[in-house]
């Protein structure tokens, strides 16, 4: 593949992944593009055993199998020959075997429980033939996974694997690539610390000249590092600047600049600079590339991701706005040390919401206490966004559950003009009053000694209860004359969009917000 993936000698592409995840098939794509050798594991065991892998457990046992797993394993990572391989689901639970594949370049094969089932089930497999046992190997896999990956890959895309090869050419040690994929498009996300203030990484697939959107601050201290730059558009750092108003300042900087179609707007700061400058680009010509460059914790973990993007009226929040997916995504985590403190515990608010939608090891991660610019963190939790999205890109069932929380949240954003609190501040007081809803009162308890230890706000304070409460009314998921859906929570890792809620429950959690 010309101009893409180097590999340096001795390095394999590895597929690991799930049963029915799409390893071997994703391995045969990736060998094609890259012009070398695709061997699967499970094959070669196979033949030098001279039976099914079924008959090897039915025969001798799975001890059996994982010996001659990890020794085959091993042995053909050892190889100085340049080839793809794909490896069994199990082969990541020899600890030999994840030391070794330190040295080759990881590609996890993404793939949901439910649709992993459907394609393992019936097969022969042995591990596929009790649907409870199925579950509990793949959570306890699934973390493993996620540590030895230098890139993810949803499982939907396995055939298709030259655009992710080209994606990691130039890539920085220590990088995790996350493919994002939608209805509309896919594209590459960059998480690393020191991505952009160390390496000065630009993904060589996104060309054109570079129009800047970004605030005064963080255009200051880092739009040095996204050069070289065509024309610069700077707004005053803040909610109040994400209107429509700030949208035309943007659009007529840019036609005065010069910008045309072949070009792309890159959106440097926060959720406030990540959601206009998206709006602008999609809306400029009809619709332009952007790249979002994230520098606070909300963007890296939830904003920055998804194409949603829009501007807020003076009646509700995010009221205007586009689906319009990004060409890529570029999070330098080290970028975070800048922030004031009120700012990353703001971010963390949106990681605990994160957190408990997806349940599992991030919910039991962050309850343990990690902390806000855990780069593991950020990384699970944009892969938990990316996952989301890539089911439902436009907003219409599942992508709800995302906004858990958000409904009171942006009800006490829009009452307090947008200036009394920060996104972050609200969603932390809209989670708790979402968790009183769900009839959660001990997770309620312990969600609010998380926001406590990060000193973000637990009592509303400077908002009329009331007026919150009738803001609500306004939220973009109300449909018809209908009242506005909540997303509530069953338990972390099962929250339930689309839900009912009377109105004298929802006055009464508001109003303990208030108490």
């Amino acid at each position: 593949m010309a101009g893409a993936l180097t590999l340096p000698e001795g390095t394999a592409v590895v597929c690991i992944g799930f049963m029915g995840a799409g390893k071997s098939t994703a391995a045969r794509s990736a060998a094609q593009a890259l012009g070398i050798d695709c061997v699967d594991v499970d094959r070669v065991i196979e033949q030098r055993a001279g039976k099914p892998i079924s008959a090897i457990f039915a025969d001798e046992g799975e001890a059996a199998f994982r010996a001659a797993e990890e020794r085959i394993t091993l042995e053909l990572l050892r190889s100085p020959q340049a080839r793809v391989l794909a490896l069994g689901g199990g082969a990541i639970s020899s600890a030999a075997v994840r030391a070794a594949l330190g040295a080759h370049l990881v590609i996890w094969l993404d793939i949901d429980l439910d649709t992993a089932w459907e394609r393992a089930r019936d097969t022969g497999r042995p591990l596929a033939r009790d649907r409870d046992r199925f579950a509990q190997l793949y959570a306890e896999r699934e973390p493993i996974y996620a540590a030895l990956a230098n890139a993810t890959v949803p499982g939907a895309r396995s055939t298709g694997m030259r655009p992710l090869l080209a994606a990691l050419a130039g890539v920085p040690p220590d990088t995790t690539l996350l493919w994002a994929t939608s209805a509309s498009g896919d594209y590459a996300a960059f998480i690393a610390n020191g991505l952009l203030a160390r390496h000065r990484f630009w993904p060589a697939a996104i060309t054109g000249r570079r129009f800047l959107v970004t605030d005064g601050r963080v255009g200051g201290l880092y739009g040095g590092l996204i050069e070289p730059l065509e024309g610069r558009v700077a707004i005053m750092p803040g909610e109040q600047s994400k209107t429509v108003a700030h949208a035309e300042i943007v659009w007529t900087e840019l036609a005065r600049a010069g910008m045309t179609r072949q070009d792309l707007v890159v959106a440097l700061g926060g959720g406030v600079v990540g959601d206009l400058a998206g709006f602008c680009a999609a809306t400029y010509q009809r619709g332009v590339r952007y790249v979002q460059v994230p520098t606070t914790l909300v963007a890296q973990v939830d904003s920055a991701y998804g194409g949603k993007t829009g501007v807020d009226l003076a009646e509700a929040k995010n009221y205007v706005g586009a689906f319009h997916q990004p060409a890529a995504v570029l999070v330098d985590t080290g970028l975070l040390a800048s922030l004031p403190e009120p700012e990353l515990a703001a971010g963390y608010a949106e990681i605990v919401k994160t957190a408990l939608i997806a349940g599992g090891g991030l919910w039991e991660r962050v309850r343990g206490g990690a902390a806000p610019a855990d780069e593991q963190v950020i990384v699970a939790c944009a892969r938990t966004k990316l996952r989301i999205v890539a089911q439902d890109e436009r907003d219409q069932g599942l992508r709800q559950v995302l906004n858990l929380g958000h409904t009171v949240a942006h009800a006490i954003e829009t009452t307090t003009g947008y200036a009394r609190y920060r996104h972050g501040e609200a969603v932390g007081l809209g989670l708790l009053a979402a968790l009183r809803l769900s009839g959660q009162d001990e997770l309620r308890q312990e969600v609010a000694e998380l926001l406590r230890r990060q000193g973000l706000p637990t009592v509303l304070d400077g908002a009329d209860p009331d007026a919150v409460v009738m803001a609500t009314a306004r939220d973009k998921k109300r449909l018809g004359e209908g009242p506005v859906p909540f997303v509530l929570l069953q338990t972390p890792g099962d929250p339930r969009p689309g839900c009912t809620v009377q109105a004298r429950d929802l006055i009464a959690a508001v109003r303990e917000l208030a108490a």
